[in-house]
């Protein structure tokens, strides 16, 4: 039988030259099976022709492992290390969730007060724009399309009424967000949760250092693209980042004893976390988080998609337990099923959520 370096070895050979880099880990106490989790990376890498891959694991409320897969560019071979940046797409809707709700303990925005009531003009002629609010935005209730593109924006439900993704409906409350707080959104997430995370890498907009850092997407074919350069935030979908970083995110989430300062309350997080509309028998969203029961088990979790990147992440905020999974393919969602149940334990109904694109 081939011992596990044996098998790394001659499963990289297959890749033409793939490569895995360690980054530094923290009191390694996982009882994952790393050695499981490494070998099936590797082999599903090269099944769906994946370039790079970076992943965190959290375990008892710490970042006890993360390691770099592969490529930033398949042509050039540019190994992915602890620093390369991702696209994250909708990753980026639960951050910008807590910084909204962040405004909402300060007192300066109300949950349910129509957001009307924070801007000059309405954001659609529409009277029923009058009962969109900050939760049924991060709740997905509003009624807007996902995307409305150049023609105004319309209502396909009553607000209120029903469950319907709407990264349209991020960009209205963006909106209101940079209203009350007098800077650009970038700017805001940047000073009041990124720095203060210890997200230094990430950012909402294009920084020069991403030149270097930043990987590359690929289509389904491994076909490269260089990664669009944000000029300004999308809350729906600009966020820059590296496993590493997102993961401080997902200990934000379980503790708020280390950041007090910046960080939400126990209750908010709570009502973050709160079931606010039905999907399904398992699955609800909460406030800026897609959420999965399963019998005795709570999950948070998103998913990213911005064609040529793909990404996912959950957590247990009782088990404090967590991972995030970033790739640089079109085909990256077809891995991290297999690996975050490999890690996390069980089939995980939220990847039959009927938004994910595989």
């Amino acid at each position: 039988m081939l011992k596990r370096r044996q098998f790394l070895q001659y499963a990289l050979m297959g890749l033409s030259g793939f490569t895995l880099a360690t980054f530094p880990q923290r009191g390694l106490t996982i009882n994952f099976d790393l050695d499981s989790i490494e070998e099936r990376i590797v082999l599903l890498m090269k099944k769906y022709l994946i370039p790079g891959l970076s992943i965190a694991l959290i375990e008892d409320g710490q970042l006890v492992y993360s390691r770099g897969f592969g490529f930033k560019n398949r042509q050039t071979l540019e190994p992915v290390d602890q620093n390369t940046i991702f696209a994250a797409a909708s990753l980026s809707k639960p951050l910008f969730s807590y910084g909204v709700l962040k405004l909402v303990e300060e007192g300066k925005l109300d949950l349910d007060t129509p957001l009307t009531q924070y801007t000059e003009k309405p954001y659609s002629k529409d009277p029923r724009i009058k009962l969109v609010t900050a939760r049924r935005v991060l709740s997905h209730t509003t009624g807007f399309p996902n995307w409305s593109g150049n023609s105004p924006v319309w209502f396909n439900n009553t607000p209120g009424k029903k469950f319907g993704y709407s990264g349209e409906a991020f960009v209205y409350l963006q909106k209101v967000v940079e209203r009350l707080t007098f800077m650009p959104l970038a700017e805001y997430m940047a000073q009041n949760f990124l720095l203060p995370l210890g997200m230094s890498e990430s950012s909402f907009i294009w920084k020069p250092s991403y030149e270097y850092m930043a990987s590359s997407g690929h289509n389904r074919q491994g076909k490269s693209f260089a990664m669009n350069k944000p000029e300004q935030a999308l809350s729906a979908g600009s966020l820059r980042t590296t496993a590493v970083d997102y993961a401080q995110f997902l200990l934000a989430m379980m503790d708020t004893e280390s950041n007090k300062e910046y960080g939400l309350s126990q209750e908010t997080l709570t009502q973050m976390l709160t079931p606010q509309v039905k999907i399904s028998s398992s699955l609800s969203w909460g406030l800026g988080w897609g959420l999965e029961s399963i019998k005795s088990s709570q999950y948070f979790w998103h998913w990213g998609d911005s064609g040529v990147f793909k990404s996912f992440t959950m957590g247990s905020r009782e088990s404090k337990t967590a991972i995030v999974v970033l790739t640089n393919s079109e085909n990256g969602l077809k891995i991290c099923e297999p690996i975050v149940n490999l890690v996390l334990g069980s089939p995980h109904p939220a990847f039959r959520f009927s938004m994910i694109n595989y």
